[in-house]
């Protein structure tokens, strides 16, 4: 729409009137804004005005409208774009800037430009105005400026105008829903409710007819029409009003007749409906339940079309009324429907497509108990053992003396009679020489005392003599014994004395242990508790701790009669044999745990039997 110079202009006195009139807009945002720039610009006496939006991320300014719209090429060339932008810009940082008619010789003549950053209640983006003042408005550049700062936060009122507005319309909708609800809750007939719901909507949106359709198998029943206690259901009327619900169901959504334009909905039955019963306007409303759709509402009127806010306040009032609605249609029958329809939901919550992942999570669960209960599975009784050997040789020290040598560390296998270890013989050898002579020296002296016929002297050189031969001969033993070797081939698992060269040693003292690999066993401490589930001859399993990843077979092959005191309590001794060849690298000492294989039992009963045997125990009186 074009303007005179003067018609364009509105003068000081009906700028308050007119600020007045433009905050309390009531019209959609669409028609607020192009009327809101066209006022701007007129109170400013600008011939053109410019609305731009930018994004907080965004580069570059767009614009939204141009008042008026002849003027919208304006912006096109490039230098009048680069300063409306610049313009732009700085009043989205500083509030408003303003640019002379002197700087701006390319803008078609004459103007000044001004612009100013719009306060809006939800700036999730920048909106300045930019006007392009004209001469003849008698303003100056500074009273049109003061004149754009007095209404930049027009919008903002408008905004908020609108918020109260909504608010005020969404208590009327929960009060209006809370009064319909109080008369829903007082009847307890599906049939009475319905129709208390139909005939309050009909008086509160002043609706010629209210018709309630619920789902009934796989199609949409009418269940009740306002102020009709009786209707026909196979009536050509309900089943094209039967069609015209199941739409919505279908859709899932308000369908509005006749539709706005901006709707992608489709409405063929509510146009053949209205068509053939003559209804100008008409809306179907979900009534939903866990949401999903379970009925629809369908309203119709003569005097006026319905509005977004009606749709609205009947979809606050289908959501609060489809509760009641669905438990009053899901009781308010006899005690065979009840059950058929609770074993129709509970097999279809079953068998049916949803849930699947719990489904699937239940019925493995409901297998593996019942393996549980009713499967069997190898019990094993578990143990700590230890491998040892019956021949173990000990070698102490022959007698008294010193180390000269050591030939072998723990660990060392050796040979039969294979040296260990050396004690030093040099003062054994003085020893024998001095035995040696004392020996020769007291033949010599029974000789002689023979040759003289002195027997007595006789027979005490013969005593020594005697005496010295002894003492001869037990040094010879010490010399050579004075060499420790093993008794038979073993492995070496005690005497590290590599480290005591010429360290003395007493006659007794335990040098090394040597044990036979051959004859080694497993030697189990088994739990009270279970020893009564262990037999001779069962087999089993033990599994190193520096070797858990190796299993080897074993036969129990003796149990000590007496229970053994043990940290964790009373144990029984069992003694295990290896049924294979044992390992090379086998070591008596060793440790790990040993299973026993008892016999097959019940999974629940190998899972639980501990607790129950404590439970019995504890609560035994």
């Amino acid at each position: 729409m074009a303007y005179t110079e003067e018609e364009q202009h509105i003068p000081f006195a009906g700028i308050a009137e007119n600020l007045d009139q433009i905050k309390r807009f009531d019209g959609p945002p669409a028609e607020f804004w192009p009327a809101f720039l066209e006022w701007a610009t007129r109170v400013t006496g600008a011939k053109t005005g410019l609305l731009l939006v930018k994004a907080p991320n965004a580069d570059s300014w767009k614009n939204l409208i141009v008042w008026p719209a002849e003027d919208s090429g304006l912006i096109q060339s490039a230098q009048i774009k680069s300063l409306v932008e610049d313009i732009a810009e700085t009043s989205a940082h500083k509030g408003y800037a303003w640019l002379d008619a002197d700087a701006q010789d390319d803008f078609r003549g004459t103007g000044a430009l001004l612009g100013a950053r719009l306060k809006l209640e939800e700036e999730d983006r920048l909106s300045v105005m930019v006007l392009r003042l004209s001469d003849s408005s008698g303003l100056s550049t500074e009273e049109a400026a003061m004149r754009l700062l007095l209404v930049i936060d027009t919008p903002m009122v408008y905004q908020l105008v609108r918020l109260v507005n909504q608010a005020k319309l969404d208590v009327a909708n929960f009060s209006e829903a809370l009064d319909v609800m109080v008369l829903l809750n007082d009847e307890k007939r599906y049939v009475g409710a319905a129709m208390i719901f139909c005939n309050e909507l009909a008086a509160r949106y002043n609706c010629e007819r209210v018709s309630l359709g619920w789902l009934k198998g796989a199609y949409l029943r009418v269940q009740a029409i306002s102020h009709m206690e009786r209707f026909e259901k196979k009536m050509d009327a309900v089943q094209t009003l039967e069609a015209a619900m199941e739409e919505a169901f279908d859709q899932d959504e308000e369908i509005l007749w006749p539709p706005a334009p901006d709707t992608f909905f489709v409405a063929r039955d509510h146009e053949a409906f209205a068509r053939e019963q003559g209804v100008p306007y008409m809306v179907s409303v979900p009534i939903r339940l866990d949401d999903a759709p379970m009925g629809v509402l369908t309203c119709e009127r003569s005097l006026q079309p319905f509005s977004e806010e009606d749709a609205r306040g009947l979809r606050v009032l289908c959501d609060q009324a489809g509760r009641r609605l669905g438990d009053l249609k899901r009781h308010d029958r006899w005690f065979g429907a009840r059950l058929a329809t609770a074993s129709k939901e509970a097999l279809a919550k079953v068998f049916g497509v949803e849930h699947t992942f719990a489904k699937l999570l239940t019925v493995l669960i409901s297998a593996a108990l019942l393996f549980m209960v009713f499967g069997k599975w190898q019990y094993r009784v578990e143990a700590p053992f230890m491998l040892k050997t019956d021949d173990l040789a000990f070698l102490p020290a022959p007698f008294d003396g010193y180390i000269h040598g050591v030939h072998v560390e723990v660990g060392d296998r050796v040979a039969d009679q294979a040296p260990l270890l050396t004690l030093d013989t040099r003062e054994l050898l003085l020893e024998e020489s001095n035995a040696m002579a004392n020996r020769n020296r007291y033949k010599r002296e029974a000789e002689k005392a023979r040759s003289q016929k002195a027997l007595a002297d006789m027979q005490i050189a013969q005593a020594l003599e005697a005496q010295a031969r002894a003492r001869f001969d037990l040094v010879r033993y010490h010399i050579e014994h004075a060499r420790v070797k093993a008794p038979f081939a073993g492995i070496v698992v005690e005497g590290d004395l590599e480290e005591l060269l010429g360290a003395p040693v007493r006659k007794g003292d335990i040098l090394f242990k040597v044990a036979r690999l051959e004859k080694m066993y497993a030697e189990l401490k088994v739990d009270q508790r279970d020893i009564h589930e262990v037999g001779d001859a069962l087999t089993g399993e033990i599994a190193f701790v520096s070797r858990p990843d190796l299993k080897f077979p074993v036969v129990v092959q003796r149990i000590d009669p007496v229970a053994a005191a043990d940290e964790e309590g009373n144990v029984f001794v069992v003694r295990a044999g290896f049924s294979e060849n044992i390992a090379s690298w086998w070591r008596p000492g060793m440790s790990g745990v040993a299973k026993i294989n008892v016999g097959q039992r019940r999974i629940l009963w190998i899972l639980t039997h501990r607790t129950i045997d404590f439970l019995r125990l504890f609560l035994w009186w």
